[in-house]
C-alpha cells in the first residue's frame, strides 16, 4: 500500500510546475486573444463577452475580463477550493494584461482572418489543457456550468452553448458577418484540439 501510495504521489504535479503551468497556459491564452483582437473575432465565454464589449466600447478587454470574472471566484472557492481558485485568479490577470504588452513587443501589419481564427483557436486550446491538467481554469461561465449542473437545473454543456450563442448574437451588432463565421472557424478548432487531446483517463498523472 506504501509503494502504490507513493507511486501515485510521485505522479503529483509539484508546485513549481503547477506555477510554471499557469504562466504557460495563460501566455497561450493571452497569445489567442491577441490574434482574435488583431483580427476583431470572438471566442465563447467571458473571453468573448469581454471581446464583444471591447469592440463596442472605448474600454480595453483586460479590463473586462477582470470584472465580469469578479463574481465567479466565490463560487469557484465554494465549488473548486481555494488552490484552483487561486491559480484561475492568476491565469486570469496575466490573460486580462497580455494584449497590452504585446504591441511592444509584436507589431502585426496584416493578419488575414482565418488564419487568425485558426492559430488563435489552436493556442487557446493549448493553453486551456495546460490550466486543466493544473488544476486551474480561466473562470467564467464554465464554473457556473458546473455549478448548476450540480443542482441538477440543466446540463452544463447546454448551458455554455446557450451562453456562446447568446455572445455570437450579441457580436451581430459589432462585427461583420464574416468575421463571425471567422470566428466559429476558431471555436471548431479549439475544440477539435482538446477533444482529441484532453480526455479523461488517458494520461497519468494529473
Amino acid at each position: 500500500m506504501t509503494e502504490k501510495s507513493d507511486a501515485e504521489a510521485d505522479l503529483q504535479h509539484k508546485p513549481y510546475e503547477d506555477a510554471f503551468a499557469v504562466v504557460f497556459g495563460a501566455f497561450f491564452l493571452g497569445l489567442a486573444v491577441v490574434f482574435f483582437e488583431y483580427a476583431e473575432l470572438i471566442t465563447g465565454g467571458i473571453s468573448g463577452l469581454s471581446l464583444v464589449l471591447s469592440y463596442a466600447t472605448p474600454v480595453a478587454f483586460g479590463l473586462y475580463f477582470l470584472v465580469l470574472n469578479l463574481p465567479f471566484y466565490v463560487l469557484a472557492i465554494v465549488r473548486m477550493g481555494w488552490r484552483f481558485t487561486l491559480k484561475t485568479v492568476i491565469a486570469v490577470a496575466i490573460v486580462a494584461v497580455f494584449p497590452d504588452l504585446v504591441p511592444e513587443w509584436l507589431v502585426i501589419q496584416e493578419l488575414h482572418p482565418g488564419f487568425a481564427a485558426f492559430t488563435a483557436g489552436a493556442l487557446a486550446a493549448t493553453g486551456l489543457i495546460i490550466l486543466l491538467r493544473h488544476g486551474a481554469g480561466i473562470g467564467g461561465f464554465s464554473i457556473l456550468a458546473q455549478f448548476l449542473q450540480a443542482k441538477g437545473l440543466v446540463r452544463a454543456g447546454w448551458f455554455l452553448l446557450i451562453v456562446d450563442l447568446l455572445i455570437l448574437a450579441g457580436a451581430v451588432f459589432v462585427l461583420p458577418v464574416m468575421n463571425l463565421i471567422w470566428s466559429v472557424l476558431g471555436a471548431v478548432v479549439m475544440n477539435v484540439v482538446i477533444g482529441i487531446n484532453h480526455r479523461p483517463g488517458r494520461y497519468f498523472g494529473n
